[in-house]
Parts: C-alpha cells; sequence; structure tokens
C-alpha cells in the first residue's frame, strides 16, 4: 500500500481531532468572546458529539455503494465550511450550527478513512495501516490540542479554526489522487439488527459509561485546574494528558494479548475511578498536576483496545458494524460527559466535576465486573481504532 494515501487519511484524521477536541482548552475564550457562561461554551463539544453519533451510522448506510474518494473530499469540504462558519460566526447559535456542520463532515470522514485504509492493505499489513490512519488522531490530540491552545493565547480562537479549515481543504484537494474504493453496502436495519444484540449492547454501553466519565472532565480541564491552567502550563497539562492516552494504547495492546480483555478493561475503569477521586487534590501543586494529567489520560487510552477485542469476538458476522456503533458510542459518551459536566461545573462548581466523574467511572467498573468477556472468549490479537 502505498505511503502517500497513509499520510492523506492520517492528516485528515488529525484535523478532525484537533477540532473535535481543541475547544476543550479554548473555552474561556470562547465563552468570553460569544458572551456565554463557560458551561454553555461547553455544549458546542456535546453538540459535535451528538451529531456526529447519529449521522455516522446514517451516511454509511446511505452511501454503501458510493466511491470513497465522494465521500472522503465531500465530508472534508463540509467540515471546511462549519470550520469557516466557527470561525467567522458572532453569536453562540452560529457557531453551533457551524459545529453541526463540521460534525456531519467528519462522520463522512472519519470512518470512511478507516475503511479505506484497511481495503487498500495487504491483510497482513492492515493493522499496521489502520494504526497509521488513528495516528492522526493520536497526534492531534498530543500535539494538536496543546499547540492549538497556546495558539489562542496568542492570536485568538478564530485563527485557529481557520488554521484548522485550511489543513482540511490540503487534504480535500490531494483526495482525488486516491485509488477508487467501493464496499458492500451494509444497510441501516443491518446495522440496527446488531445494535440489538444483547452481549453487543454491554459492550457499547461500557464504552459511552467510559467515555461519559472522561469527557466530565477532560471537556472542561482548563477550568478545574485552577491557578495552573495559564500560559504554557495548561499546555503543559494537555501534553501529560496526550503523553498518558499514548502510553495507555500502547500498553493495553500489549497487555490485552498477554492477560485479556477483561483485565485491561478493569483496569482501565478502576485507574479512572482512582484518578478522578484524587483529582482535585492532584491539583494543588504543578507536579502532582502534571502526574494526574498523565494517568487520566493512561488509564482513558487502555479503555478502546479491550473493547474492540469484545466487538471482533462477540460480532465475528459483521465486526466492522460493530465498531462503527462503537464509534458513534464514543460520541455519545462524550456528549453526556460534556453535558453533565457543565451541568456540575453551574450547577454546584468546579470541585464537585471530578467527584461527579469517579462516580460515572465507578459505574463503568461495575459493567465490566459484570459483563466484561473472560480471556477464552477474546478473538485473536487485532484492533481498530473506530
Amino acid at each position: 500500500m502505498r505511503r502517500g494515501v497513509l499520510i492523506v487519511l492520517a492528516v485528515g484524521t488529525f484535523a478532525l481531532g484537533a477540532d473535535g477536541f481543541i475547544l476543550n482548552g479554548l473555552l474561556p475564550q470562547i465563552a468570553h468572546d460569544l458572551a456565554v457562561p463557560e458551561s454553555v461554551a461547553g455544549q458546542l463539544t456535546t453538540i459535535f458529539a451528538v451529531t456526529y453519533a447519529v449521522a455516522s451510522p446514517i451516511i454509511a448506510s446511505v452511501t454503501g455503494g458510493w466511491d470513497r474518494r465522494l465521500l472522503l473530499g465531500g465530508g472534508l469540504a463540509l467540515f471546511t465550511v462549519g470550520m469557516a462558519g466557527q470561525a467567522l460566526g458572532e453569536t453562540y447559535a452560529v457557531v453551533a450550527v457551524a459545529r453541526v456542520l463540521a460534525a456531519l463532515g467528519a462522520a463522512a470522514f472519519q470512518s470512511n478513512a478507516y475503511a479505506v485504509a484497511g481495503a487498500l492493505a495487504a491483510p497482513e499489513q492492515r493493522g499496521r495501516a489502520l494504526a497509521a490512519v488513528a495516528a492522526g488522531m493520536t497526534v492531534s490530540t498530543v500535539l494538536g490540542v496543546p499547540l492549538g491552545v497556546l495558539g489562542g493565547q496568542w492570536f485568538g480562537w478564530r485563527p485557529i479554526m481557520w488554521a484548522i479549515g485550511v489543513i482540511g481543504v490540503l487534504v480535500a484537494v490531494a483526495i482525488p489522487a486516491l485509488p477508487a474504493v467501493r464496499l458492500p453496502s451494509v444497510r441501516l436495519a443491518e446495522r440496527l439488527a446488531v445494535l440489538v444484540r444483547p452481549s453487543i449492547l454491554r459492550v457499547l454501553a461500557i464504552t459511552v459509561v467510559g467515555m461519559f466519565a472522561g469527557f466530565t472532565v477532560t471537556g472542561y480541564l482548563p477550568l478545574l485546574l485552577g491557578e495552573f491552567a495559564s500560559g504554557a502550563v495548561l499546555s503543559w497539562v494537555l501534553v501529560a494528558f496526550g503523553v498518558g492516552q499514548v502510553l495507555g494504547n500502547s500498553l493495553a495492546g500489549r497487555w490485552t494479548d498477554r492477560f485479556g480483555a477483561r483485565q485491561v478493561l478493569v483496569l482501565s475503569l478502576g485507574g479512572s475511578v482512582l484518578a478522578f477521586a484524587l483529582f482535585n487534590w492532584g491539583v494543588s501543586s504543578l507536579p502532582t498536576t502534571l502526574s494526574i494529567g498523565i494517568a487520566v489520560g493512561a488509564f482513558g487510552g487502555m479503555l478502546m483496545v479491550p473493547q474492540q477485542h469484545r466487538l471482533f469476538a462477540l460480532a465475528q458476522d459483521a465486526p466492522t458494524v460493530a465498531l462503527g456503533l462503537n464509534g458513534s458510542a464514543i460520541y455519545v459518551g462524550a456528549a453526556l460527559g460534556s453535558a453533565v459536566g457543565g451541568g456540575v461545573l453551574a450547577t454546584a462548581g468546579a470541585v464537585w466535576v471530578a467527584p461527579a466523574a469517579a462516580t460515572v467511572a465507578a459505574l463503568g467498573l461495575l459493567l465490566a465486573l459484570a459483563t466484561a468477556t473472560p480471556r477464552k472468549a477474546v478473538a485473536p490479537a487485532q484492533t481498530v481504532n473506530a
């Protein structure tokens, strides 16, 4: 498989990841500029997440037989329009509508980027191809968001939106040079048939709850760090969080192969409970703040690998459908976390946000202990980032 194809797709997922999560570090500026409370500004993340979660399976079903290049290019074009709308929007309503457009474009591009990478790669190279595309999202977490926060502090948040849009345009221009790919159509009814399987529902519920807990805190991280949320220090904390995510994802792959999905899933959610429970204490000094950032990122980064393994084992007849639904579950959880985190922030104050996240993570841990698949039922080591 040509390396240039993977680079184009990875840069595209980088742009989507930067937009999807960069608002976490720009909430104070956006709230001030749009004249809304910071908790309301945080709902822009919720709007993006809900739109993506609903649109992704519908777009996949309606466009099943299309050349993937049309979806990749069209998705990026719509995404770019959404970025321009955010950069130009003078009111909260306009920016919110622009977020919907950006999310629709992201839903069209992201799942198809993975599908194209998997379809073009030789079977023995498929995992590496998918990982290469997923690297764009990882880099956006580790570098894109912190650099965006710094850029926002230097230039303002609107130029950052323009910059992400420019990346989208550059990738869209390169899409026609990719090979044509057509995939078998999967009707919405078939997707829903997988969704209603009790075993699949239990796995997706844990994904929702795990992401719910994480976004309750990470969606409002700059507001929860207090005196340490100023200047370059915030970027370092976000880098620590991103490094933790990469570390957690890497360890989860190895440990799932060695110890089984159930053990890693329990470690992820149990560690998250502990990290959130210690969060308010941890942000009392810079060293402990960085440590907490790494811990939150690492335990959160462990969640998806065992979940993907379980889905491969439970939906061997339709693994791509199950993984697509898991992608929607990720954004449903993110939407819930952003919404509830904003509600707790507005009503009870910042000090109660992390305890709320710990409570949700504890619920996820109980679900994992009750439903997680033992090692013997886990499929051979193979992961796909949804």
